[in-house]
């Protein structure tokens, strides 16, 4: 990524994500933590390379997901492109009958070296139930596809599924640096109050094999 793509990755994908659940009063520290995450901001280092116990495959190139696959929890969808809103957070997948997953641009293709980003609704409002309402039933081994523009397939390996309270949104682990490609799925989770929910299920999966 360049540095102004790192630089947005890092201040505005956690503010997103907070926003799109319902905890928007929360964006701004939000921002200033994943900045720190990825400058070393707080320590005056980058977080250390990842600690992921799976067996990493060789990157890949750059190309854009356009499908991804959960077997496990029944999950086979579009992939779309998030960009920026007007107001500098990252976009969110539209409340739709159709729900679909969005990889966020400014992060790594699934595939390449560092935490790619997938985003996706628990609910839809009045349309129901989202494309990750199952994310946090994932285990440690359970497999992830990301099917590429290219014709490639990523597959990955799961390492850990995570809840946390959005107040404890672990940045570091989300957004730092990482030496190996990775791959981060997040949506809401845990208790529900009105549209908001108090928690965010986070899975953590590596780059395990790619085809062809």
């Amino acid at each position: 990524m360049t540095l102004v793509s790192r630089r947005a990755f890092a201040t505005a994908a956690m503010a997103s994500l907070l926003v799109g659940c319902g905890g928007g009063h929360q964006a701004k520290q939000a921002t200033q933590d994943a900045q720190d995450a990825r400058t070393g901001g707080r320590s005056g280092s980058a977080p250390p390379p990842s600690s992921n116990p799976v067996k990493a495959a060789r990157a890949l190139g750059r190309s854009v997901p356009v499908r991804l696959l959960i077997p496990a929890i029944g999950v086979d969808t579009p992939v779309m492109r998030l960009g920026l809103a007007a107001d500098g957070t990252v976009q969110v997948p539209p409340i739709a009958a159709h729900d679909r997953a969005g990889w966020y641009r400014h992060s790594p293709t699934p595939g390449q070296v560092g935490p790619s980003v997938i985003l996706g609704h628990v609910t839809v409002g009045a349309y129901g139930d989202g494309v990750f309402r199952h994310l946090s039933r994932l285990h440690r081994g359970d497999r992830i596809e990301a099917r590429l523009e290219n014709g490639k397939t990523a597959g990955f390996t799961v390492s850990a599924v995570r809840t946390v309270a959005k107040a404890d949104f672990p940045a570091d682990a989300v957004y730092g640096n990482v030496d190996r490609p990775e791959l981060r799925l997040i949506t809401c989770g845990g208790p529900r109050s009105g549209d908001a929910y108090r928690d965010n299920v986070i899975v953590f999966a590596t780059l395990s094999s790619t085809n062809p």
